[in-house]
């Protein structure tokens, strides 16, 4: 957004907030300019914020979620049911469902969805790393909680074909979930709901 009238830290903090998911310039200008109007206070909040996320967070060494220690604390609790592994596509789905309450096994976040057409294959995703512990683990069961969505059936076929010759029990969430959303924005019942119902694959 190169304009004489608009200082160059400003059009850099626009340019930069417009390449955040679901934010275009108009949004993006309206942040900076709030930013600007008297709220150095939250702006350098929001500042020191960034700088924590970038400096303190990593991944789970284990399941992928993002963390400030590794293991994460829930990979790490000794009264999770180790051999139970939730799949999901991104930490944000990790929230989801941990507020069924119902779930007590662990997880393991792929962070993605395979998409072909958007250039997204299996290693781009965390699924070597799904695959290493099933091998290693003495997992039990592994729960698909891929969205329900083209993308997230592909992704749960895939691993089925993947996962199936290892010897493990693979089940899939029920369909409780509507088709085509996503389970961030599922309601805890639903999804309550959805681990009662699954289904072996």
């Amino acid at each position: 957004m190169a304009n004489a009238a608009v200082p160059p830290s400003v059009t850099t903090l626009i340019d930069t907030l417009a390449e955040l998911p679901g934010i275009g310039p108009k949004t993006a200008s309206r942040l900076a300019f709030f930013l600007l109007r008297g709220k150095s206070e939250l702006a350098l909040r929001l500042s020191a914020s960034l700088q924590g996320l970038v400096d303190n967070t990593r991944f789970c060494s284990i399941c992928y979620n993002v963390t400030e220690q590794d293991p994460c604390p829930i990979c790490g609790d000794p009264m999770r049911d180790q051999s139970q592994v939730c799949v999901i596509e991104e930490p944000m789905d990790l929230l989801s469902m941990e507020r069924t309450e119902d779930y007590r096994g662990v997880y393991h976040v792929l962070h993605g969805a395979l998409s072909p057409l958007e250039g997204i294959f299996a290693e781009d995703l965390r699924i070597a790393e799904l695959e290493k512990r099933v091998r290693e683990g003495e997992l039990k069961e592994i729960i698909l909680a891929t969205n329900p969505t083209s993308e997230g059936d592909y992704t749960a076929a895939y691993l089925v074909q993947r996962l199936k010759p290892q010897g493990v029990k693979v089940t899939r969430l029920g369909r409780g979930l509507p088709v085509g959303g996503d389970l961030e924005y599922a309601d805890a019942v639903t999804l309550s709901r959805a681990l009662e119902s699954r289904q072996e694959l």
